[in-house]
């Protein structure tokens, strides 16, 4: 009888504890694969040589404002290893802070070609797209280097980027960034957030499916796949424009590649507001540019899923063990990816802050659902089918008593 009730017992399902203990373990297969394809990335680019191929390149860097490493930022496009570029700089307007270190560094490297352009026709509320619209309509070469305001190279950057694309199959090429931040507890969180992390997702992207985004660090592409896909002017209203634009690339047929070689970008110091503005931000904009892939990311969150693993371990050892599979997997992942693959700095130094930064990226991913406004350059959007839509402000009531004498003012 003892035996037939144990026998019995073997064929009942499993109970709701079991399958969320189960769940709760897929975000550590997660981090596993996730290593592996960091070091799967990473040994092969390091083997891989490019042939010998440098076009003349114009690079074109559309800038707002000014951080604690700008003209050394800037700097950095002139000491390129590379025998034939042009850099072009275009600013909103004069007033801007960025227009005297420019004007600054085409003192200091008369040798370059630096031209600097003020201003942009207003096709779209990127406003930075606006600006690329005109530069490129500017510049002289083929291939085309897109990069931030506030991103360093180093001097073999443009040699790397530029060597795929002898294979005229390539349409973009992007890279990883290296975080540089202030000493600040926002700036290195965001800073360990896209190295230990974001990069993890993409080198995982790129394992299974390869790349069809871009990352807005650097992108490299030419004037003949920026014409098949329309031109800047059609993702002008478009927020995530650097990952639209790999996209449309990788629609239109063209290989998107991610380099070897990281560049670096600057993490300023931030108020408890701003972190928290910046991140939902993202995050938002990730969900709404990739919905079913942004969802899914709830089975990465180690953290939340190993705690709840703890609560309802129906045994101490399992709950332990669970809680050291996060920690020793998790670190593992952002050790492989943030510090042996890209080289990250702040990784390096502040690895113990993984778990506070998971924390606080699980709330900001439940905060994503909440709305589909964002705040961006002081203004309130709302996204719409991928397109910045401003949020209307609403207008003073008038008042009969207003004393206003030159409407003209």
């Amino acid at each position: 009888m003892r035996w037939f009730l144990v026998t019995a017992n073997a064929f009942v399902l499993p109970g709701w504890r079991f399958w969320l203990l189960v769940l709760a373990a897929t975000p550590l297969a997660y981090y596993i694969a996730a290593t592996l394809a960091a070091l799967r990335f990473f040994t092969r680019k390091r083997r891989r040589e490019f042939a010998p191929y440098a076009p003349a390149v114009s690079l074109l860097k559309p800038v707002r404002g000014v951080d604690f490493g700008s003209y050394e930022n800037f700097a950095s496009f002139c000491g390129q290893e590379y025998a034939n570029y042009e850099i072009l700089f275009g600013a909103g307007d004069e007033t801007d802070p960025a227009v005297p270190l420019i004007q600054r560094l085409i003192t200091d490297f008369p040798q370059r070609r630096i031209r600097l352009f003020i201003g942009a026709e207003q096709i779209g509320a990127n406003r930075k797209v606006n600006m690329l619209v005109r530069l490129a309509h500017e510049a002289q070469h083929e291939i085309l280097v897109l990069t931030d305001g506030d991103i360093r190279l180093a001097p073999t950057y443009l040699r790397q980027v530029v060597a795929p694309f002898a294979d005229r199959r390539v349409g973009a090429v992007t890279s990883f960034y290296r975080g540089i931040a202030e000493k600040n507890l926002g700036a290195e969180l965001e800073a360990i957030g896209a190295a230990s992390d974001f990069f993890a997702g993409v080198l995982m992207a790129n394992w299974m499916e390869g790349i069809t985004f871009a990352l807005g660090a650097s992108i490299v592409t030419t004037k003949a796949w920026v014409a098949k896909i329309g031109g800047f002017a059609g993702i002008a209203d478009v927020l995530a424009d650097d990952y639209e634009l790999g996209h449309r690339i990788a629609k239109a047929g063209g290989t998107v590649l991610l380099s070897r070689e990281a560049v670096w970008t600057m993490y300023p110091a931030q108020t408890a507001r701003s972190f928290w503005q910046h991140q939902v931000r993202w995050s938002r904009t990730v969900r709404l540019c990739r919905p079913l892939s942004f969802a899914g990311l709830i089975f990465t969150h180690g953290l939340p899923w190993a705690v709840l693993a703890a609560l309802i371990a129906p045994a101490p050892w399992i709950a332990a063990a669970y809680l050291i599979a996060y920690l020793v997997l998790r670190l593992t992942m952002a050790w492989t990816v943030g510090i042996w693959g890209v080289g990250d700095d702040v990784v390096r130094r502040k690895l113990w802050l993984v778990p506070l930064r998971d924390a606080i990226h699980f709330v900001v991913w439940l905060a994503s659902f909440a709305s589909n406004r964002i705040h961006w350059g002081g203004e309130e959007y709302t996204i719409a089918d991928g397109r910045l839509v401003p949020v209307p402000v609403p207008s003073a009531p008038s008042s009969a008593t207003s004393t206003t004498t030159n409407p003209q003012r």
